[in-house]
């Protein structure tokens, strides 16, 4: 597929991975992209499903797996981790925070400081998510995210695939279009790996500081940073498109 250039390839490749299964869009995108393809997994259950998807085509060759270790995570994420490597017999590569400028944070806010105010949980996320996502996309020609356009109303523009301008990658968005029951059906239909706070009212887990569980008709990612009265729940690791045009506007999601 010739993908030409910039956004408009970036469309291309979205319309081409209209109407077809999880495996053919994933292996759509690596044929069609040139370079190194990232995959960031958090090990929720949209990344499990595209985890499985992966290795169940072999793209583990033209994909490299990376997770961002936050340090914070909870233990049930680094525990459904290794039992990711195990079921796939498959290592998952950790991006960790700069050491010098964790250090330098965690002296200026506390360990906890990023609950003062929202200038100062951004500045924790830049830290421990943000500055590591860099270092894994470094290079890449493209990059795998779990994101689905029913996570949110912020997300509800969420094409399958984009040009990233930030990351200068296209990137891609395969579940762009599930809903939680084609997820949850997925992971249950394959026997793939979950995160049991899954089964505890966690749809979207993040760090363990900073996510609780939700309550009954509450939004899937009303339990991330639920102290900020804010719409957007984010990190600041997404760009996502503000409209549908030929050439997209994007927001830095902070």
């Amino acid at each position: 597929m010739d993908l030409g250039s910039g956004g408009a390839g970036a469309e291309v490749l979205a319309r081409a991975m209209t109407d077809v299964s999880l495996a053919e869009r994933l292996i759509l995108a690596s044929r069609s992209i040139g370079g190194r393809i990232v995959f960031t997994t958090s090990f929720g259950l949209e990344d499990q499903a595209l985890t499985h998807a992966i290795f169940r085509a072999g793209l583990d060759v033209h994909v490299e797996l990376v997770t961002l270790d936050t340090g914070r995570l909870f233990p049930e994420t680094y525990e459904v981790w290794a039992q990711t490597e195990d079921r796939y017999g498959r290592r998952i590569s950790a991006v960790s925070p700069d050491r010098a400028g964790l250090e330098a944070l965690v002296s200026a806010q506390g360990i906890n400081g990023f609950r003062h105010s929202v200038e100062a949980r951004k500045a924790c996320c830049d830290i421990r998510k943000v500055e590591p996502l860099g270092r894994a996309l470094a290079g890449a020609a493209g990059w795998i995210t779990g994101l689905r356009a029913e996570q949110s109303a912020f997300r509800a523009a969420v094409p399958l695939a984009v040009q990233d301008s930030g990351y200068g990658l296209i990137k891609l968005n395969p579940l762009a279009d599930w809903s939680r029951q084609d997820l949850v059906r997925y992971v249950a239909d394959n026997a793939i790996p979950y995160n049991t706070l899954h089964d505890q009212g966690f749809p979207s887990i993040g760090c363990a500081p900073c996510t609780r569980a939700v309550r009954l008709g509450e939004p899937e990612r009303a339990g991330r940073w639920w102290w900020e009265q804010e719409s957007k729940k984010e990190c600041g690791l997404h760009l996502v498109p503000t409209q549908t045009t030929q050439e997209p506007s994007h927001d830095r999601v902070a």
